[in-house]
């Protein structure tokens, strides 16, 4: 099972969209998932994705500021968000997505 938490106006894809609680979707990944085809499934488009994580580190960006602030990354320089998209999705991983009107609040 993965976990994927939303943020900002990415909650409205939750069962549960209050800010005031979780808003997690969990998803049985397939044998070839990456984050960009669990995108898909949800029926989120990448253009209303700022910043992702995975496993509590930042994969992809679209703030400049994140690596320069010294977030854990969880690879040495962190990939446009097309390259992010390609990474491996794994049973017990846990996805953190947050929209672009989240951009400033996670820098």
């Amino acid at each position: 099972m993965v976990e994927i938490h939303l943020y900002g106006t990415l909650r409205r894809y939750a069962a549960t969209p209050r800010p005031d609680r979780e808003s997690v979707i969990r998803v049985e990944p397939g044998p070839d998932e990456t984050v960009g085809t669990t995108l898909v499934r949800l029926g989120i488009e990448p253009a209303e994705v700022c910043h992702v994580f995975l496993n509590g580190a930042l994969l992809s960006t679209g703030n400049s500021m994140g690596t320069w602030l010294g977030y854990q990354a969880t690879r040495a320089t962190v990939p446009e968000q097309v390259a992010a998209l390609g990474t491996p999705v794994r049973p017990g991983d846990r996805i953190g997505l947050f929209a672009r009107d989240m951009a400033l609040l996670v820098v």
